[in-house]
């Protein structure tokens, strides 16, 4: 059961993700007047499919992802007319491919949003009395109960709940002293810390102090937990860039299997996840790199300074160039996780 339930989770995870990006380029497509020849959920035979308008509308037999086909979007198939992709204005061509990773934000907010407006966010920061203890987690085995205060980890201070995140990231199955506060009295436990299975840090299964966040309190927190997963990503290369260091990056065996954890530990930790995976995917198609709408709005946002329209073989070279990378990127990302899981290192042997 609990493998059929990780395979749900990624197959609607990511399709969703990927249905919810292909959704904004189609509803910025129609704004335009761009004729729709097929809107598809999934890939491969049709499961169901209906015409409407001129547009094919279809569910695929493989949930994951989809793709918007548009009038006159392949160079080899425009004409030059009316309702084609390729004859609009540039910032029209531009609000289209922006509009799909416009739409994985819009998301990202959402799901955020609903996290904090049903679970709560944390009361105080640097209140580190204990609200729940998770079942079969170290903290219940060794007695820790709701109410308790972590005082230091280790003999080291602790001041907020991320001081304590930050102190037990790297003691994941280590044997780990806690000084405890409950009430007038304080105690020292030991516990082996637990592996948390979707970020792979330490965990002793205790959660804050947290209250409900009100309507509009959670689509704030939402909008700023979308900003912050933007921000610690695009620092965190620029720092290997400046660096020449080789970035860490989970490529889609990776997130497959962060994915296949979170549904695992709860709706909470899956709906997350789910949020911060559209915050990179939006993010990554905003990179300027050819063929992803990054590189798309690139190209016509220099179609739109020089005035004139780009030739085709321009976009074929321009095209290849995106090719080239986007399997290198792939190939790099896919080694990484494969390293990462030790599968390398076994063939290697």
């Amino acid at each position: 059961m609990t493998i059929i339930l990780q395979i749900l989770g990624i197959a609607v995870g990511f399709g969703f993700l990927i249905f919810i990006h292909e959704l904004g380029h189609f509803l910025a497509a129609k704004m335009c007047k761009v004729k729709i020849l097929t809107f598809a959920f999934g890939f491969g035979p049709d499961l169901i499919k209906h015409t409407y308008n001129g547009t094919k509308y279809c569910i695929k037999i493989i949930p994951f992802g989809g793709f918007v086909r548009m009038a006159g979007e392949n160079l080899e198939e425009a004409t030059g007319g009316d309702g084609e992709y390729l004859s609009l204005k540039w910032y029209k061509k531009i609000w289209i491919s922006f509009a799909g990773p416009f739409f994985n934000y819009i998301l990202a907010v959402f799901l955020f949003a609903l996290v904090f407006n049903v679970w709560g966010v944390i009361k105080i920061p640097t209140d580190l009395s204990v609200g729940t203890v998770v079942k079969n987690y170290p903290a219940e085995t060794a007695g820790i109960m709701p109410g308790d205060k972590i005082k230091s980890v280790n003999a080291v201070e602790i001041n907020t709940w991320n001081d304590l995140s930050v102190n037990l990231k790297d003691k994941a199955n280590k044997q780990t002293s806690f000084s405890i506060e409950r009430g007038d009295t304080s105690f020292e436990l030991s516990m082996v810390v637990a592996k948390n299975h979707v970020t792979g840090t330490g965990t002793i299964g205790i959660t804050p102090v947290k209250i409900k966040a009100g309507f509009l309190k959670s689509i704030h927190l939402g909008v700023e937990a979308s900003i912050v997963n933007t921000i610690v990503p695009v620092m965190y290369l620029a720092g290997k860039v400046i660096s020449l260091e080789k970035p860490e990056i989970s490529g889609p065996i990776g997130i497959m299997q962060i994915m296949a954890n979170a549904a695992k530990t709860g709706m909470q930790d899956y709906l997350r996840l789910i949020a911060v995976i559209s915050v990179a995917l939006g993010l990554f198609n905003l990179f300027p790199i050819p063929m992803v709408d990054g590189g798309i709005i690139l190209l016509f946002l220099v179609e739109g300074i020089i005035r004139k329209q780009i030739s085709i073989k321009v976009i074929q070279v321009y095209n290849t160039i995106g090719l080239i990378l986007m399997i290198g990127i792939f190939f790099f990302a896919t080694y990484s996780d494969l390293l990462r899981l030790g599968i390398c290192r076994l063939f290697a042997k």
